[in-house]
């Protein structure tokens, strides 16, 4: 076989990304704590397709297709929190620390080491923002999310910690891949609390993990296999806090280009009130090397399971911040505002993944349909009932507790009924 008949059969197996970010600061934040990555992991670089709010009305370039390497691709939104001063720092941190550790090093041999490389990479990021908030007091409390997708051939991993997002948009279906770990997600997964309750709930800024806030973090690690024309899309909660999920499935479905998407979903944030700032990253898959859809294909929330994994506990708690490590009395508006984000720690249990559908045209009414719940299939699955609510105890049983209260108050009556005596 001629060396140029060999070159178009790897061309032809090969897989091909169109991708481009957007970040911006809003209408409401005097500064962008948000930070993005995207990486090439093969030829060691990260890409400079990106957009910032340095001139809004400026129409982005189009990003030109590229070649995924054997050592894959890195795509991550962080959104800082605690002031201009430390939310910034939080997150240009995670995005340089995670791109060093899954950069560096001998290269992936197998899904099993990205996927643990990537986590070692989260929690790197986590424990250095941690130590930087410890050594200088004007950081104290700061903290960030992080969402990242990292690929290798077909599959892709996504690394969660916080309440930022990642989705994949499926022929019509818009689907969301990541699992917000916010104390109005808990909410509505144990059903205290409605999709449009919580819309206007008071207290739908508090998330309850970040990266920085404790000195370990536990990372939600799930994984999609990606199909042919699969759409990813990363973003904070800048985005996803002041659009609906059936909007950015119409923009995502009406506007093919990446670099077009970013600015229009930017665009759209900021028309319904920009209150934090927004990031966007937008990567359109195709090529040889993936499979087209069909119709049995799973797509949802779907964990995934490192092999050296020492238990299988898949809740979350969130170390609460002290005083101490709130913001002083000189801090600014906006920090004091970001204060707010980690003062509750919560336990997180299963859920069923958020999913837009098209429309069905049979019916009558031709708006876009609700967000529904679309359950997540093996391997492996998460639900209330295998995953239920940890509230801790200390260990007794409940019977000895009622004994050891009424033995208390019977004490106390005896006593007291002795000195009126």
């Amino acid at each position: 076989m001629s060396d140029d008949s060999k070159s178009a059969e790897q061309e032809s197996d090969a897989i091909r990304v169109t991708v481009f970010g957007r970040t911006d600061v809003g209408q409401i934040r005097e500064h962008n704590e948000d930070n993005f990555l995207i990486a090439d992991l093969t030829e060691k670089t990260r890409s400079l397709l990106t957009a910032d709010d340095s001139d809004p009305y400026r129409r982005p370039a189009a990003a030109e297709p590229q070649t995924i390497g054997r050592r894959g691709a890195v795509y991550a939104v962080c959104d800082g929190m605690g002031g201009a001063a430390a939310g910034e720092v939080a997150s240009q941190l995670a995005v340089d620390i995670v791109y060093e550790r899954l950069v560096g090093g001998e290269p992936v041999l197998n899904h099993d080491d990205l996927a643990r490389r990537l986590v070692h990479a989260v929690e790197d990021a986590g424990i250095r923002i941690f130590n930087e908030a410890r050594a200088d007091r004007t950081r104290r409390g700061m903290g960030t999310t992080a969402t990242v997708a990292a690929l290798m051939d077909e599959r892709l991993f996504v690394a969660q910690v916080g309440d930022s997002r990642a989705y994949i948009l499926r022929g019509e279906k818009l689907v969301q891949v990541s699992r917000d770990q916010s104390l109005v997600n808990q909410l509505i997964e144990a059903g205290q609390l409605t999709e449009e309750e919580a819309e206007t709930f008071e207290h739908n800024n508090i998330i309850l993990q970040a990266l920085g806030t404790a000195d370990t973090v536990q990372v939600d690690l799930t994984y999609v296999d990606l199909r042919e024309g699969d759409t990813l899309l990363v973003c904070s909660d800048g985005l996803s806090g002041m659009i609906r999920a059936d909007e950015i499935r119409e923009v995502m479905l009406s506007v093919r280009e990446p670099a077009d998407t970013c600015k229009v979903l930017t665009e759209r944030a900021n028309l319904a009130g920009g209150h934090d700032n927004v990031t966007v990253i937008v990567a359109r898959f195709e090529g040889g090397g993936l499979r087209a859809p069909e119709p049995g294909d799973d797509l949802g929330y779907r964990k995934y399971a490192l092999p050296d994994a020492s238990s299988s506990e898949v809740t979350v708690r969130a170390t609460a911040i002290t005083d101490h490590d709130l913001p002083t009395a000189d801090a600014s508006d906006e920090a004091l505002r970001e204060s707010r984000k980690l003062r509750v720690g919560h336990t997180m249990f299963g859920m069923q993944t958020p999913a837009v559908d098209a429309p069905d045209g049979s019916g009558a009414d031709d708006s876009p349909a609700a967000p529904r719940a679309v359950p997540s299939s093996p391997p492996p699955v998460f639900d209330g009932v295998d995953e239920p609510v940890n509230i801790p105890v200390n260990g007794w049983p409940p019977l000895v507790v009622g004994l050891a209260v009424i033995g208390v108050l019977v004490a106390v009556a005896i006593t007291g009924f002795a000195f009126l005596r």
